[in-house]
């Protein structure tokens, strides 16, 4: 389809990592069109990441669940686009209890898409855009470097996290199918950058060393992830919202695999520190060995590349952000940030 631009987004999830980000990359970048932030303000979501942006005019946050239908009913209304982040997202935590990933993940994205359905039923297209995860085609064997996730390769979900994920892909496949629903799907790999919740690897490794504390890592360390910086991501997810083809998937790599134990020895040498830092611990439940995309068709359709996730430039100014806002990630590892919530707005639910 041809390029268009959005005058009102609604992002959901947008106080989260990601979200933060792309709520920065987006007004920034479209500097004549408003975003909507609904966000739950769960465990990860940092109202404070944006503090600088209240009095912004084109941005408003809006405290709410994804569940919620009237509310969700009520925003999707006032958009034109929505990009739906809003997500459970750890694996750790998936394993613990998968509980809140299948109500959030499946069901929250259930209430978007019917959202979007009912819009269309009263005259108003919306386009969609889900954002997803390679976690969803499983894993790679590590001795085949060859192969790579393409956009039709098979869903296999290891984790309950990666299973919630899958079940919204397609639930969005049958809603485009059925409902004639205008929605497109990213898939991603690992994300770092700025604002990422701290038990995530990069983040937790970066402020335990910080700290004076060794880093955990699990088994062997051999297990392999694409590393794509979080900027690139947004990039790839505006180039998709405004130019990708009606139903379609588009992978999002970074051209950046490295195993954890290789990501460990990066990290340690950028903060001058050696190896009796490293904690073994034993290793993650059914822990994936690989992950690998194949990002050609995003490049091809939509002429996206990642520019800026590249080691070890990318990582020393990701390891930099949160040596310069220390402040920040201080408080979320307190559990602090959620106080700025509850003086701002009142009580979080």
């Amino acid at each position: 389809m041809s390029q268009r631009e959005f005058q009102h987004v609604l992002l959901t999830g947008g106080c989260g990592f990601i979200g933060t980000n792309f709520v920065r990359f987006f007004l920034e970048q479209r500097p004549d069109a408003r975003l909507t932030n609904l966000d739950a303000l769960t465990y990860s979501g940092n109202a404070e990441s944006l503090r600088d942006l209240e009095d912004e005019p084109r941005y408003r946050f809006v405290h709410g669940n994804i569940r919620d239908r009237p509310t969700v009913d009520a925003l999707v209304r006032e958009c034109d686009a929505v990009v739906h982040m809003a997500a459970e997202s750890h694996v750790d935590r998936s394993i613990q209890d998968a509980s809140p990933f299948i109500s959030t993940n499946i069901g929250g994205t259930q209430t978007i898409l019917d959202g979007v359905r009912q819009a269309k039923g009263d005259g108003h297209d919306v386009r969609m855009c889900y954002v997803s995860t390679d976690e969803v085609y499983g894993q790679l064997p590590l001795d085949r470097p060859d192969l790579l996730f393409r956009e039709d390769t098979p869903l296999a979900p290891s984790s309950p996290y990666a299973a919630s994920k899958a079940a919204g892909d397609m639930l969005c496949a049958a809603y485009h199918h059925t409902f004639a629903l205008d929605i497109v799907t990213t898939r991603c790999s690992n994300n770092f950058g700025p604002y990422q919740f701290p038990e995530k690897v990069i983040p937790l490794f970066v402020t335990n060393l910080i700290e004076g504390e060794p880093v955990p890592l699990y088994g062997d360390g051999r297990n392999v992830r694409d590393w794509l910086h979080v900027l690139d991501h947004c990039e790839a997810v505006l180039r998709v919202l405004e130019g990708g083809a009606s139903g379609e998937v588009y992978n999002v790599g970074g051209n950046n695999e490295r195993s954890n134990l290789e990501l460990t020895h990066e990290i340690l040498r950028c903060m001058d520190q050696g190896e009796e830092m490293i904690r073994p611990v034993a290793d993650r439940l059914g822990h994936d060995l690989r992950y690998a995309i194949d990002a050609g068709k995003i490049e091809r359709e939509l002429g996206w590349e990642p520019t800026r996730s590249a080691w070890p430039g990318a990582l020393e100014a990701t390891i930099d952000w949160y040596r310069e806002n220390d402040q920040w990630w201080r408080r979320v590892k307190s559990g602090a940030y959620r106080e700025y919530y509850r003086s701002q707005y009142g009580r979080t639910k």
